[in-house]
């Protein structure tokens, strides 16, 4: 069965982001996607100092929820991450988390499928959704797409369940994800992945 991974970086479990990732898991269930929800936003979780251990272990040098996480990501088929936005970005636990996650672990992450979905007030929700998608983007993985952005908007989670709209797009959200983890799955049957070019590494030593 496929699984997807839901990540909540905010510190309400039972908040805005929680609904909207809930809106998801209900769909997901639906169709038959096992689910997995963590909540984040609460656990202390420090930067990356770049000491470089984790080129030679393949996992984080410090010994916190991120490792434990990694061990999930790869047997996941999917991962969504949702965050509140504060000042026009995402939880910075969550982002902490995020860099040390994906630059810590060498297996490959290439078409497992992403999403981001973001909660506000009001504004900031497209620009914490470009900072999130980021993360895909960079590891090869496809992001999955919805009816508009993957946002809610409201104070509290009563207020985020009365956004018909919102709840419309995560709904769409996992159905798109869904078709596209099982896509996957069966073009990687027949055909295999597809072979990725490594090893360049543009950097300027010379400085020109």
């Amino acid at each position: 069965m496929a699984k997807v991974l839901l990540l909540n970086g905010s510190p309400h479990d039972h908040g805005c982001t929680a609904a909207a990732l809930e809106e998801m898991i209900s769909e997901f269930r639906r169709l038959g996607i096992e689910t997995e929800l963590l909540h984040l936003g609460k656990k202390e979780i420090c930067g990356c100092i770049a000491c470089g251990s984790c080129a030679k272990t393949g996992k984080c040098a410090f010994d916190d929820a991120v490792n434990g996480i990694a061990e999930k990501f790869e047997a996941a088929d999917g991962l969504v991450i949702g965050s509140p936005v504060y000042f026009g970005s995402p939880n910075g636990n969550l982002l902490s988390l995020l860099d040390r996650l994906f630059y810590s672990t060498h297996f490959s992450k290439q078409m497992k499928v992403g999403a981001a979905v973001v909660s506000c007030r009001r504004g900031g929700n497209t620009a914490s959704f470009d900072v999130l998608n980021k993360y895909f983007t960079i590891s090869a993985m496809p992001v999955a797409s919805s009816t508009y952005w993957n946002q809610v908007h409201g104070f509290t989670a009563e207020d985020v369940k009365k956004d018909r709209e919102g709840l419309q797009t995560m709904r769409n959200l996992a159905r798109n994800m869904a078709f596209l983890i099982r896509a996957i799955a069966d073009a990687k049957e027949k055909y295999g992945l597809p072979q990725l070019d490594s090893g360049a590494f543009t950097s300027f030593p010379d400085g020109k």
